[in-house]
């Protein structure tokens, strides 16, 4: 996972076995490629599904060397169980975060978690990365990690976290879809815009998502971006989804220019975070820097929520993360574990 990582162009154009005018995707399965839109299930799995949406991105060439990344801090590396007690204790989220969260989308906050315990966690992707081979868009990905792996384990079923996504969404109890460790190799391109409702098969506006950098995370390593305000998915959501380019993402870019919609790259430190609701729209930038950018990503959905009736490939190996679950069924397997219920504590 070292070096630069120059992004590759989509193969796109006229398909010769397709007929005149077809267009390809050379991540696109020919099953896919040939379903209506984006109706249907994904051909494929997870891999598979990263390489295909990072090629949705617009994209320029990167210029001249990557920029060296801020050093990670030479902390010692608290114990599991310490971590573990850490991530246990519940603190109730500020009001003023609260009520920007609900009119933004999204919220940072601040030393949420020690340094010694993210450096910890990184060390473990280190590790669960090891021998990945790097995917061709530069985004290596793992999910479910919480199912083998005792430091994810503690994060992605951690109260503390649970707690405060319970708070901010105004439910009693959350379950977790899926966890994601998210890595941007060096010269790995953008994040296509996107809202999380528009992916996720989740029958319910109460879904959040907190996104975990496990490194100081200037404007330089793609951070996320946000579009401001928690409605404003509303002025794309009539736009035509391009499963063979970067269409859809130029057509997003050109709303907000279009609308004025102010856009903001958070920039975080090690120990912040931010929540993303489900309707937020959001993209990420691309990394220039000579360092891998890790980060968890764990989404939590109001418990009792249902699967949608119609998922499509935008959702990816969906049935992976809820086995057995059929549309528009209650989702509560044992892969989707409730982490916080107000009323047990």
């Amino acid at each position: 996972m070292k070096g630069f990582v120059r992004r590759l162009t989509v193969a796109t154009g006229a398909g010769n076995d397709d007929g005149p005018g077809v267009l390809r995707n050379r991540f696109l399965s020919e099953e896919n490629a040939r379903q209506e839109g984006v109706l249907g299930r994904w051909a494929g799995d997870n891999d598979q599904w990263w390489d295909w949406y990072m090629s949705l991105a617009v994209n320029s060439e990167p210029s001249g060397p990557p920029e060296a990344a801020p050093a990670l801090p030479a902390l010692s590396i608290p114990t599991l169980d310490r971590v573990a007690r850490e991530l246990d204790r519940v603190e109730t989220v500020p009001r003023a975060a609260i009520d920007f969260f609900r009119k933004e989308g999204w919220v940072r906050l601040d030393q949420i978690v020690s340094p010694g315990a993210l450096l910890g966690l990184r060390q473990a992707f280190s590790q669960l990365f090891a021998r990945m081979a790097l995917p061709a868009m530069g985004f290596p990905s793992l999910d479910l990690m919480w199912t083998h792996d005792p430091w994810c384990r503690a994060f992605v079923l951690s109260p503390r976290l649970g707690a405060m996504a319970a708070q901010l969404l105004g439910v009693p109890a959350v379950r977790i879809y899926h966890d994601n460790a998210l890595v941007k190799s060096p010269g790995c391109g953008r994040t296509p815009w996107h809202y999380d409702a528009h992916h996720y098969p989740i029958a319910s506006e109460n879904v959040v998502t907190v996104w975990i950098p496990l490194q100081a995370t200037p404007e330089p390593m793609g951070p996320l971006v946000f579009a401001g305000g928690i409605e404003t998915w509303r002025k794309v959501r009539q736009l035509d989804f391009d499963k063979f380019g970067t269409g859809y993402d130029e057509a997003v870019i050109e709303t907000l220019r279009r609308e004025r919609v102010p856009v903001e790259p958070v920039e975080y430190d090690l120990g912040s975070l931010t929540f993303h609701h489900t309707r937020s729209l959001h993209s990420a930038g691309p990394n220039r820097t000579d360092m891998e950018r890790m980060a968890l990503a764990t989404t939590y959905f109001e418990d009792g929520a249902r699967l949608v009736d119609s998922p499509t490939i935008i959702s990816g190996d969906f049935e992976k993360f809820m086995p057995g679950i059929e549309p528009g069924q209650v989702i509560d397997t044992e892969m989707n574990p409730v982490v916080w219920n107000e009323a047990e504590r």
